[in-house]
């Protein structure tokens, strides 16, 4: 099983908005680094919802629901969707100014590559981001 980590823009579409419909076809990117990580996802993977710009936060827990398929927002065969469902808010928001604080997160492709929209994490990263979720004090 893989770990990844999604951005979306909150004013465009949320964790409130993704929690409402219930599950997402994760379309439109077209920055081939991040089509090919949304090649790489299997049914089943987790995914951390971070939301950019606004916030600057991770705010949920998404599940991979079906594997890349063409993307419908497009007739260019190069680009895919995927779609998710949402498993669980944070009890926190994890802020990415908490991430950069933390020396166990500098290599999480969040700081490393700020600008791609869906990247790897690590398990141990996933974990992590988890605890400090969780952690009043963080």
């Amino acid at each position: 099983m893989n770990h990844w980590l999604i951005k979306s823009e909150p004013f465009a579409y949320s964790w409130d908005d993704f929690v409402k419909a219930g599950r997402s076809v994760w379309d439109g990117v077209r920055n081939y680094q991040a089509r090919n990580n949304l090649k790489a996802m299997a049914e089943g993977d987790w995914a951390l919802f971070y939301h950019s710009n606004e916030g600057m936060e991770v705010v949920g827990i998404a599940q991979v629901a079906k594997e890349a398929f063409p993307d419908p927002s497009t007739d260019d065969p190069r680009w895919v969707a995927v779609e998710f469902v949402p498993v669980q808010r944070l009890e926190r928001p994890v802020t990415l100014h908490q991430i950069k604080a933390d020396n166990r997160l500098q290599q999480i492709a969040l700081i490393r590559q700020s600008r791609l929209s869906v990247m790897p994490i690590r398990p141990e990263e996933f974990d992590l981001i988890l605890s400090l979720s969780q952690n009043e004090d963080a």
